[in-house]
């Protein structure tokens, strides 16, 4: 089994914003497989499917950003999911915008929803996909930032990498491996 956690708030008020940009990515894959999403005991949406004979879970925590490991361990643990059959789906403040990155572990980077879930777990070793948000202009408050919307321009850029980040995520979930992944789509267009 695979689980993939987009992180974001719940709520149609956070819908757009830069926060929102792991709900995004996975919402693009549930409808590229056809996952519907319900909510589930564990404060979360979840959605199952199949892909390539691998049984599929896409999650999506209800719990707001900051507390998504309060989700996201009870879902591991109900699932029998090892760390290796996780990936975390969320925005990075320290990419450009339009970028995404693979990485197989490491700390949270200051990412309050990842800090999260590796303090819940009690590892480092979760495997994410980062979506560049790039950093606010000078002077603006970094919380304030995360939670505008993008701009029209903006989106030129995030749209592309959104659709990228269902495709690599598509591509670890029929089998590829995460240092495959890495090759594949950790480069700049």
């Amino acid at each position: 089994m695979q689980m993939v956690v987009g992180l974001g708030n719940p709520g149609p008020q956070y819908e757009a914003t830069r926060h929102n940009a792991g709900f995004m990515a996975v919402d693009l894959l549930a409808d590229e497989l056809g996952i519907a999403f319900k909510t589930d005991k564990h404060r979360a949406l979840v959605g199952g499917g199949n892909v390539a004979g691998r049984e599929v879970l896409l999650v999506k925590p209800l719990t707001y950003m900051n507390n998504s490991g309060e989700a996201v361990a009870p879902l591991v643990r109900w699932y029998g999911i090892i760390p290796e059959e996780l990936i975390v789906v969320h925005d990075d403040l320290d990419l450009s915008l339009g970028m995404m990155r693979i990485r197989a572990k490491g700390s949270s980077g200051g990412h309050r929803g990842l800090q999260s879930i590796i303090a819940a777990l009690g590892t480092t070793a979760v495997p994410r996909l980062k979506i560049g948000i790039g950093r606010p202009p000078a002077g603006q408050d970094v919380v304030d930032y995360v939670l505008q919307p993008f701009s029209r321009d903006e989106w030129s850029l995030v749209a592309p990498a959104l659709r990228r980040a269902a495709a690599a995520l598509r591509f670890l979930l029929e089998g590829g491996t995460l240092e495959e992944g890495m090759n594949l789509f950790n480069r700049r267009l």
